[in-house]
């Protein structure tokens, strides 16, 4: 059986700075297989995030091909990328991304109404979600209510409310106090190993790369290095 999620085959993202090509992403060749909880490293500029963009949907590479669960997005419009990545993809980003006038329900509602998906469905999923995120009784609490580490937990359960093949990360514990990183990692840590739900992360931030079974380091848009952790039993 196949496990492959992602398979980004030589891509490539140029810009031009005063006429000349810049290489953000340069002819990286990058396999996930399911399961996965793979951190992706390296200094400011090194193109983690560029990558993930790109794995996303989010940006087009120049050159190469990315294949998410055997469709190329490459191939498609720029409608079909909204639709593939509505119910493939599940994003969680250092500012948190909240719509601010939403309760924390509403927010994560908001992804299973786009998709179609009727109400005594939603209800059920949004109380599955917010009991393993730890916060049932923040659901009709507003974003500005919310500690920071309460709302990324909250940006979790979005990402996870559409049950994407995977979630890509930029920086999740990036803004987040010690403690509130800790416990936004146990969450994600338990549903990759309970769940084999598969998370791409970019980070600087050592306690990730701590948990992280494969680290993939870039350099100048170039993978350097890419080793398997040993992860001992938490």
């Amino acid at each position: 059986m196949d496990n492959t999620v992602i398979d980004a085959h030589n891509i490539s993202k140029i810009y031009n700075k005063e006429n000349i090509p810049v290489y953000a992403v340069n002819n990286v060749h990058l396999h996930v297989e399911k399961g996965e909880f793979t951190a992706l490293v390296g200094p400011s500029g090194s193109g983690k995030t560029t990558l993930l963009n790109l794995i996303g949907g989010l940006d087009l590479p120049d050159e190469g091909s990315i294949t998410i669960n055997g469709e190329d997005i490459t191939r498609m419009s720029p409608n079909e990328l909204i639709d593939f990545r509505l119910k493939n993809i599940g994003f969680v980003f250092q500012s948190f991304n909240l719509i601010p006038v939403l309760t924390a329900k509403e927010n994560v509602e908001f992804i299973m109404q786009l998709q179609g998906i009727d109400l005594g469905k939603r209800e059920q999923r949004i109380h599955v979600l917010f009991d393993q995120i730890g916060l049932s009784d923040k659901l009709e609490s507003r974003p500005s209510q919310l500690s920071g580490g309460q709302q990324q937990r909250v940006a979790v359960a979005r990402a996870l409310a559409s049950k994407p093949k995977f979630i890509l990360a930029d920086e999740p514990t990036a803004n987040l106090d010690s403690q509130s990183a800790n416990n936004l990692l146990d969450i994600m840590y338990k549903l990759n190993q309970e769940e084999h739900m598969t998370f791409l992360f970019s980070t600087h931030d050592q306690r990730v790369i701590d948990r992280a079974k494969r680290v993939i380091t870039l350099v100048d848009g170039r993978i350097v290095s890419d080793t398997a952790s040993q992860i001992l039993p938490a």
